[in-house]
């Protein structure tokens, strides 16, 4: 007999999916919560079911269940602890142990990856292109590399997760994996995804208009609320603002926050860590501690939201050698432009000291600093015919 502990999203779910293809009636599945995973690990110790070979995924136990664990298997019970985050680590000092981050090629795992090359090499699933597309769907939706690869089959696949039970999900998927020749979405998927792409797209314009700024130790974070669409937002909001750091999407009824970033300087697993949480570099949580929610709640609450940059400007462009001109709240006003071999800014017409190498350096400084925002055409047209005298003196090529 086999025991699945996993987690409860798609990555987890994924792992489920291949135990019940490798055992079928043989393997008992239970998709877990961060915090619900160690009274199931808990419940299975406490019976001693040495004939059962457990495997948990997806998810680490805590200090008292892994030494637990350890004595269990020393006094020959079967287990196998399968992972990819980073905090997980440690447990690799272990026999039963096996966290893998990166694979020998480089690319980031996902622990339907590692449980589907456990269960190739040890003989228990046949290989087939379907599944092998399956998992790597999941990979890459689970590590963001879709974002860079712009592989949208690996968004919606989370999406329909989403839209379906974990056991209606787990149904369509064990019978696609079984019989098709390759992965795909039946045209009723492909309807409701594209109708669910619509709805995110409006709920990401609403809580764009939601974000506030702050500084949290060396870091500039975006904190919006938000119950849904936590990888989508997060993942477009960050592109939005790439001044910011990290963003912090914060789920009251679920009383927990996360964190996205689409840097390579900002770890959010070790952000998530300072809360006890934990998960990717780009992409991590935490339950809200009482520290995390006067940070990012109680202190946010006051802040004022984010104005979003002119998106059809076809004057006051950014980048622009003729200049780009901001506002903040105080109606202060700033213009940006490159001055020999670096970039200048102007407040209220008066230049400042510093000087920067890129423009991208110059408005990050702005956007951090005075949270000032790409003004519309009018107001920067009217800047300069009050400024030049005559717009028709300007070259706006």
């Amino acid at each position: 007999m086999y025991k699945l502990l996993t987690h409860n999203d798609l990555d987890g779910v994924g792992c489920g999916i291949l135990a019940k293809l490798a055992f079928g009636k043989e393997v008992r599945v239970r998709y877990n919560s961060i915090a619900s995973l160690n009274r199931e690990v808990e419940w299975f110790l406490d019976n001693e079911d040495k004939d059962t070979l457990l495997f948990i995924t997806d998810l680490s136990v805590n200090e008292e269940n892994e030494k637990r664990l350890e004595t269990f298997y020393q006094g020959g019970g079967k287990v196998q602890f399968l992972d990819h985050h980073k905090t997980a680590l440690h447990l690799n000092e272990y026999e039963w142990g096996s966290v893998t981050v990166e694979d020998k090629d480089g690319k980031l795992t996902s622990a339907t990856s590692l449980f589907y090359e456990y269960l190739l090499e040890h003989g228990l699933l046949q290989a087939s292109d379907t599944i092998a597309e399956f998992v790597e769907l999941i990979r890459q939706y689970d590590t963001w590399e879709w974002e860079k690869n712009d592989n949208q089959r690996a968004r919606q696949l989370n999406a329909l997760f989403f839209l379906v039970s974990i056991e209606e999900f787990e149904e369509v998927m064990l019978e696609r994996l079984q019989k098709s020749e390759f992965f795909h979405f039946d045209d009723f998927e492909k309807r409701i995804l594209d109708m669910e792409d619509d709805k995110i797209d409006r709920y990401i314009r609403r809580k764009r208009r939601q974000l506030v700024q702050t500084k949290i130790g060396d870091y500039y974070a975006g904190v919006v609320h938000a119950e849904s669409y936590h990888s989508e937002l997060g993942n477009e909001l960050g592109k939005e603002y790439p001044h910011l750091d990290y963003i912090v999407i914060l789920n009251m009824g679920g009383k927990r926050a996360g964190f996205r970033t689409i840097h390579n300087h900002v770890d959010v697993s070790e952000v998530a860590g300072r809360f006890a949480g934990g998960g990717h570099a780009k992409a991590s949580g935490c339950s809200l501690t009482d520290e995390a929610y006067k940070l990012f709640v109680e202190n946010t609450f006051p802040l004022d939201p984010l104005t979003e940059d002119a998106k059809r400007n076809r004057y006051n462009m950014k980048q622009s050698s003729f200049g780009s001109m901001y506002k903040n709240r105080s109606d202060v006003i700033f213009l940006l432009y490159p001055e020999n071999d670096h970039w200048v800014i102007e407040e209220n017409k008066t230049k400042i000291d510093q000087h920067f190498a890129s423009f991208e350096e110059a408005e990050t400084f702005l956007k951090r600093n005075y949270e000032a925002w790409l003004v519309r055409d009018n107001i920067f047209v009217s800047y300069l015919m009050e400024t030049i005298g005559s717009i028709d003196k300007i070259d706006m090529s």
